[in-house]
């Protein structure tokens, strides 16, 4: 079985490096063409095929590309409602003469919306009737029969992919904007989700600097976050960390003689509250702190405090 896996992984390798030598001027029409439309880039395909195109549409909507996939029988159907003139359309098909998106380039052609066709045959009716032209044709397919659509398929999510990432690279698509299409992922976490949303800003574990060694135990217990803070929220002059008190406490057992002023650390990392957790986990990973007050540096005020493992 191992011998089998290993084999069909070879075949699509050789397959994809078979397409990838054959990538020409074509392509950079193609990425041209999407980049200088004004409309939508819509994917169609069915089958084995129609399901490569969905992760397509998925990927090129994700990075930047306004994309959806559109059901060839669908769309035949009442669904080319969808198409507008301005949109492009991505014909999926490695014959090149599937029925079903041979149905619909008339009414393309109509609504003169361009087409891509992505098909493993440059002479088929569906590449001859489109603008443009991605050949994705292969020597054989890893299915043993030379049936099911193995190595085909793969060559045609892979040219997706490349025409995803060459649109991301020709609009210098970044973080950000790939944070802002997905706001529920951590990146999207991250990027668009500001410290504020995530502090902590109740029961804030504020001590005096005068106070004893038990009271400072009892607030630190009390708050939860391995420290405290010395002052208040109008004013913070230090932080006491759980390290901080094991430091003091190694050098001095006799907690009798332990002093806040001299335990603390006088110039806490202090963030504001509108900066993105991506930048304030960045600076907490280069200091190797896990917290971090949020509030004014200037003025040493204090709103709230963030961790670094709460979120």
């Amino acid at each position: 079985m191992k011998e089998i896996a290993k084999n069909v992984f070879d075949i699509e390798i050789e397959s994809l490096k078979q397409v990838a030598a054959s990538i020409g001027d074509e392509f950079n029409n193609v990425v041209e063409a999407i980049l200088n439309s004004k409309g939508k880039l819509i994917v169609t395909g069915i089958g084995k095929s129609g399901l490569i195109g969905k992760k397509i549409a998925a990927t090129l909507a994700s990075t930047g590309t306004p994309s959806f996939f559109l059901h060839p029988g669908e769309a035949f159907h009442g669904d080319l409602g969808m198409v507008e003139a301005n949109d492009m359309v991505i014909l999926i098909s490695y014959s090149g003469e599937t029925d079903e998106v041979l149905k619909i380039i008339p009414y393309l052609k109509w609504n003169k919306n361009v087409m891509i066709a992505i098909t493993g045959n440059p002479d088929s009716t569906i590449a001859k009737n489109s603008d443009l032209h991605l050949n994705v044709r292969i020597t054989r397919e890893a299915c043993p029969l030379e049936l099911a659509p193995t190595s085909s398929t793969t060559t045609t999510l892979v040219m997706g992919d490349a025409l995803a990432v060459a649109l991301m690279e020709s609009r210098q698509f970044q973080h950000e904007d790939f944070a802002r299409f997905h706001p529920g992922g951590s990146l999207g976490r991250k990027l668009l989700v500001k410290v504020k949303d995530l502090m902590r800003r109740d029961n804030l574990p504020f001590i005096d600097k005068d106070a004893s060694f038990t009271e400072l135990l009892l607030c630190m217990s009390e708050g939860k976050l391995g420290l405290v803070i010395v002052g208040n929220a109008m004013r913070a002059e230090g932080v006491v960390t759980d390290g901080d008190l094991r430091r003091a406490l190694i050098r001095n057992p006799d907690t009798s003689q332990l002093i806040i002023s001299e335990m603390m650390t006088i110039n806490p990392v202090i963030i504001d509250p509108e900066e993105n957790i991506s930048h304030a986990e960045q600076l907490m990973i280069e200091r190797k702190i896990a917290t971090v007050l949020v509030g004014s540096a200037e003025k040493r005020t204090i709103n709230g405090v963030y961790q670094i493992y709460n979120g």
